[in-house]
């Protein structure tokens, strides 16, 4: 019994900590361009040799 009054304050503190970066992330712009890196990857950079 002892261990549930240590291990969900843990839980709940880790659930807020993934919950404010998610909304940090979200107001600093990280998922602004969410198709640029897909099509990123079939633009050919390389020159012919």
């Amino acid at each position: 019994m002892t261990g549930l009054l240590i291990l969900i304050p843990i839980a709940l503190l880790l659930g807020l900590t993934g919950l404010w970066s998610f909304f940090w992330a979200l107001g600093n712009g990280q998922f602004e361009d969410g198709e640029g890196a897909a099509l990123r990857i079939l633009i050919d950079d390389d020159q012919p040799i």
